[in-house]
């Protein structure tokens, strides 16, 4: 290996530390510089809802301590924004103005929660679920015991945060649309199995029917007020959009490479740019057995991601398999399970 090559990651989540790790361990003497536009460390987000179960402290969700970066030899750059990448020259801008070179890029910026277009005028009165603080916020919108939460769309990750609710005793109603259960894809005629195992655990779900609107609640009555295209109203105390992910990519047009809705990789996870790479939740995935770009998430597939962009990228040939632990079933106890929720 050159001891020279500098390794540049755009991320501090699962994916960018996993890559961190295995790119320090296969080339020893490289620099490895992460990005990161968060304050905090990486924290594993995937345990967010345990929020709402009354862990508050954000030490517990603290993946490394921040000795771990002094020891690998990482230099976190937290709080930093990338405006610009100039694949030709090889070098981040960032918002500061400092321009900072690499021989190799990761990306790994993560995603936040995609909205449709439609919505978009409610965005201010729906709760967001990116963050430790947004979990923060979640909990003390709802009463202490009790509640009512309405979940809009109905993805994967908005379904494990639907059953946390119902077991601490919370009211949850799904207004589904096409985007329930993603990114699992469930042919029509098999979701309705899928279906009464949620709400045999409480999880109340509403099918066919869009937003008409969303406004505050009326003086006395719970914060927000939800109208159907039936007309048929709905009151929660908190209204939470889950619609799949939108990729944090803005800083990616202009860099010559792919994107549809994420960054177009390969299955070594390499973009069209021979010096850049992605993982995590920011990449669209090319499948050949489904002959299309996918997405590919969830605690143990974006690591397992991470990994696999760093044996490439020095030197390997791996290869994601966009099959592996990709499953939605109904478990030993006849409730609906997904590998997407687990964790290490």
């Amino acid at each position: 290996m050159n001891d020279t090559t500098r390794y540049v990651i755009i991320g501090n989540g699962a994916a960018g530390n996993e890559a961190a790790l295995h790119l320090r361990q296969r080339d020893p003497d490289s620099r490895i510089i992460m990005v990161s536009a968060g304050k905090l460390l990486f924290l594993n987000r995937y345990r967010f809802p345990e929020v709402l179960d009354g862990v508050f402290d954000w030490r517990e969700f603290l993946v490394n301590p921040p000795e771990y970066y002094i020891k690998q030899r990482i230099e976190l750059r937290r709080y930093t924004w990338v405006n610009h990448i100039d694949p030709h020259n090889r070098t981040l801008e960032m918002r500061h103005k400092e321009k900072v070179g690499y021989d190799k890029l990761l990306v790994a910026s993560g995603a936040g929660g995609y909205l449709p277009e439609y919505l978009g005028e409610y965005a201010p009165l729906l709760h967001d679920f990116n963050s430790l603080r947004n979990a923060m916020e979640i909990r003390s919108a709802l009463p202490a015991s009790g509640g009512k939460v309405l979940i809009l769309g109905g993805d994967i990750k908005g379904l494990d945060l639907a059953h946390t609710l119902v077991r601490g005793g919370r009211e949850v109603i799904v207004v589904a649309s096409e985007h329930l259960f993603w990114p699992h894809q469930i042919p029509r005629e098999e979701s309705g199995r899928y279906i009464d195992a949620l709400e045999r655990v409480g999880i109340e779900v509403i099918l066919d029917h869009k937003i008409a609107s969303i406004e505050k609640g009326a003086k006395g009555m719970r914060a927000r007020r939800v109208t159907l295209d039936n007309n048929h109203e709905l009151n929660a105390d908190v209204v939470m959009a889950f619609y799949g992910l939108m990729p944090s990519l803005g800083f990616m047009h202009g860099a010559g490479v792919d994107i549809e809705r994420g960054l177009l990789v390969n299955p070594q996870l390499q973009t069209g740019n021979e010096h850049i790479w992605a993982a995590g939740d920011v990449c669209q995935i090319w499948s050949p057995e489904e002959n299309h770009y996918r997405f590919y998430y969830g605690w143990k597939n974006v690591k397992m991601m991470g990994r696999i962009a760093a044996i490439n990228m020095t030197g390997g040939d791996e290869a994601v398999d966009t099959f592996k632990e990709d499953r939605l079933f109904i478990n030993e106890q006849d409730e609906i399970d997904s590998t997407f929720w687990e964790y290490e």
